[in-house]
């Protein structure tokens, strides 16, 4: 699969990134990177980065990686069975950037690792690990 078959893939339907203004901006074998900007859209009320936002961000490019790693997605998914989240420094402006790499891959739980930097200064921002269910698709 590639970036633009990722990106077709998920603009097949609205979204929580789509509010939140989340692109895909990368996608190789060892990770899946996406981007989102800091402004009203994700601010909390004292205008930082509204963790939830981060959290947001994280669950999406675990989400998304994670299916990539489906042997037969017409025959599974994998959904959100627990997401935590460290956040370590505050963001005004600018953009954020999450790359998601896999810790594991199993049959039927995936976790992945998703790091989340200020794209301006490179600072790490949030910290998050999502556990992935894989559950086969009824039909």
């Amino acid at each position: 699969m590639t970036l633009d078959q990722l990106k077709n893939w998920v603009s097949t339907r609205p979204t929580l990134a789509d509010a939140l203004g989340i692109e895909l901006t990368a996608f190789t074998a060892d990770y899946l990177e996406g981007r989102m900007p800091v402004d009203g859209r994700t601010h909390q009320p004292m205008g930082l980065l509204h963790g939830g936002a981060s959290v947001a961000l994280a669950e999406t490019l675990g989400s998304i990686a994670a299916h990539t790693r489906l042997p037969d997605p017409t025959k599974q998914a994998c959904v959100g069975l627990e997401i935590n989240a460290n956040h370590i420094k505050g963001v005004r402006d600018g953009h954020v950037i999450g790359r998601a790499t896999a810790l594991h891959v199993g049959r039927r739980t995936q976790v992945w690792e998703i790091r989340i930097t200020h794209e301006q200064t490179g600072a790490l921002v949030c910290i998050s690990r999502i556990t992935m269910a894989v559950i086969d698709v009824e039909k």
